[in-house]
């Protein structure tokens, strides 16, 4: 497939707003278990849930120039939402704003400290409205997650996608940039929370390194049930194709296909590897062992950067049938 770059900026920035939200949200649930210290709500939590937003909105910036002509947005995101009984984009237009909205009314409740106690629980943990709105919005960023990473998975016939493996690799990819941005939020704004955050963000980024080594190697091996034979209804067993049929290029073969050479996919490759899981890795333990501050950033940086060619080599990965056809120019 041809990876646009809209989209890889979409998923990438709107799935490290997810991370970074969901890990504000377990922060302050260890902090209500009595686990952690607590933290100030304007200068973390409400600041924490802007920088969210700034990703999310970027994020949907990029959704919108995505679209053929961007000043139609509105009307086509509203026609995309009424198909949300078969379509998982439509579900995904719909959670990213309810998404959105929890996320504002989160850092709103933390910025107008209402951190009064609604009740208690068992008489040690006290729940207010902002642990309310993070625990469901939580909630929806697992579906947003879910939602986005299904728009992919539930293609069929690109085989590549069609596994739970895809499902499991968005999560972790945006829990992992967002936990990794977490633990450089707090060693910015010195809270005590850059051991915490970034334990986590090696957890995700292990088990998301262990998930994407699954997929790769699946997708590897897989024997696709489409071949230049079936394309054309050939049962010969030796076929050679010498031409498209026509002596340019065209809508299908710039559209589902990358145009790259299998050098330049497999040094992305091998970049998004060091970038997504390597580096980051290594300088989270030097930050650990250092405590500096800007260790866990530049730890953040170079995730999303791998990242980047992480989502550019999932769409490139991924081989549409038609292109058993059109591979060849004459």
């Amino acid at each position: 497939m041809h990876p646009a770059f809209s989209v890889i900026f979409l998923t990438t920035l709107i799935g490290a707003g997810q991370g970074l939200f969901m890990a504000l949200v377990t922060g302050q649930v260890y902090s209500v278990a009595q686990l952690l210290e607590p933290q100030d709500s304007l200068s973390f939590y409400a600041m924490g849930s802007a920088l969210a937003m700034v990703l999310l909105g970027l994020g949907l910036v990029a959704a919108v120039f995505h679209l053929g002509k961007p000043s139609y947005f509105f009307t086509r995101a509203w026609r995309g939402m009424s198909q949300w009984r078969t379509s998982w984009l439509s579900r995904e237009l719909i959670a990213l704003p309810a998404f959105m909205l929890l996320v504002v009314l989160y850092g709103l409740a933390h910025f107008a400290g209402l951190t009064e106690p609604l009740f208690v629980i068992k008489g040690v943990v006290p729940v207010d409205i902002t642990l309310l709105l993070g625990l469901v919005g939580a909630l929806f960023s697992i579906v947003l997650f879910v939602c986005t990473a299904m728009i992919y998975a539930s293609v069929r016939f690109l085989q590549e996608w069609h596994s739970p493996l895809t499902v499991a690799n968005f999560i972790l990819f945006g829990l992992a940039s967002g936990f990794t941005l977490a633990a450089a939020f707090s060693a910015w704004n010195g809270v005590a929370l850059v051991g915490f955050f970034g334990v986590w963000a090696v957890i995700f980024t292990v088990l998301v390194a262990i998930t994407r080594g699954f997929s790769m190697y699946r997708n590897g091996r897989i024997k696709h049930k489409s071949t230049l034979q079936t394309a054309i209804g050939v049962r010969h067993t030796k076929i050679k194709q010498r031409s498209m049929g026509f002596m340019g290029g065209s809508f299908n073969t710039r559209e589902f296909f990358h145009g790259a050479g299998e050098g330049t996919v497999g040094f992305i490759r091998l970049f998004f590897i060091i970038g997504v899981f390597v580096i980051p890795l290594t300088l989270l333990g030097a930050a650990n062992v250092l405590q500096s501050a800007y260790l866990p950033l530049l730890a953040f940086v170079a995730q999303y950067v791998g990242l980047l060619a992480e989502r550019w080599y999932f769409f490139a990965e991924a081989k549409h049938p038609q292109n058993l056809y059109y591979q060849t120019v004459g």
